[in-house]
């Protein structure tokens, strides 16, 4: 298994071979990705290229995500660019299929490759880390389908190397939690609306208002589930009452603390191995 080190020069040295054209790299304002972008903008100054970050404007992902992409993107020096899309009518996700990462990231990934084409850029890059590799990710299929270059991923760091990496770099992300598409909130074969979703994005920035980290908020039907680090229980606890009652007021009737805390993919659980394996 190679070493942290290892990895980084095998990273560089993949994003320096990359960079003698020009790339487009599918930018959220995550770790991975403005980490991926860092590292790209750092190599296109050596070759004089350039450098596009593409940002999907969509309404599957929280508000303030796109525009802490768009601040990110010109603080590193890449060009920033904003495609808006409309996948949930669009890439066929509104009764939330189990392949749905799957069918979003292919049309997402489509419409990245159509603006690269007329950029006349064919190097197109995306913030996979070696982690993703060894949980449910359909999208990764969609990904390889469209032979989008994952070079994290491909150079083997982990989600905590990411985080080491872009700590390194002084980048202020380092630290900042993961944000998936509010899709993954509901079980799947739920019908996805806007409405819910800002429901849950609602319910979701009141509870990191609070200081709380990781937050995400299941809903079953009525029920919302709420998981966020078990450290962090007694913030929840403490404020118990005016929890309940702003959520209430979104239109969930019970409100509950899931005891295991927060886990990335939790509603992942009852999907088959044998499913897996097939994507």
């Amino acid at each position: 298994m190679s070493s942290y080190i290892e990895k980084k020069v095998q990273l560089f040295k993949m994003i320096d071979e990359y960079a003698v054209q020009d790339v487009m790299v599918a930018f959220s304002g995550g770790v991975d990705s403005t980490m991926l972008l860092k590292l790209c903008c750092e190599a296109a100054k050596k070759t004089g290229k350039q450098v596009y970050g593409v940002t999907m404007q969509t309404k599957l992902h929280p508000v303030r995500e796109m525009e802490e992409a768009g601040a990110a993107c010109n603080e590193i020096g890449a060009t920033h660019m904003v495609i808006k899309i409309d996948e949930l009518q669009e890439a066929g996700i509104m009764n939330n299929p189990i392949n749905r990462c799957y069918l979003c990231k292919k049309y997402l990934f489509l419409r990245l490759r159509r603006e690269a084409e007329r950029l006349g850029i064919s190097i197109i890059m995306e913030g996979t880390n070696e982690d993703d590799l060894h949980v449910y990710r359909p999208g990764i299929k969609a990904l390889r389908e469209l032979e989008i270059i994952s070079p994290l991923a491909q150079a083997g760091l982990t989600k905590q190397e990411v985080r080491m990496l872009a700590a390194e770099f002084g980048l202020s992300v380092a630290s900042k939690p993961s944000a998936p598409c509010l899709a993954t909130r509901f079980p799947y074969g739920t019908e996805l609306t806007y409405e819910k979703m800002a429901q849950v994005e609602k319910g979701e920035t009141y509870l990191k208002e609070m200081g709380l980290h990781n937050v995400r908020m299941r809903v079953h039907d009525e029920i919302v589930r709420i998981e966020v680090n078990q450290e962090e229980f007694p913030v929840i606890m403490a404020h118990q009452e005016e929890i309940a009652g702003y959520l209430k007021q979104l239109g969930y009737v019970y409100i509950t603390l899931d005891l295991e805390g927060f886990r990335s993919g939790s509603m992942d659980i009852k999907i088959t191995g044998d499913y897996k394996q097939k994507l």
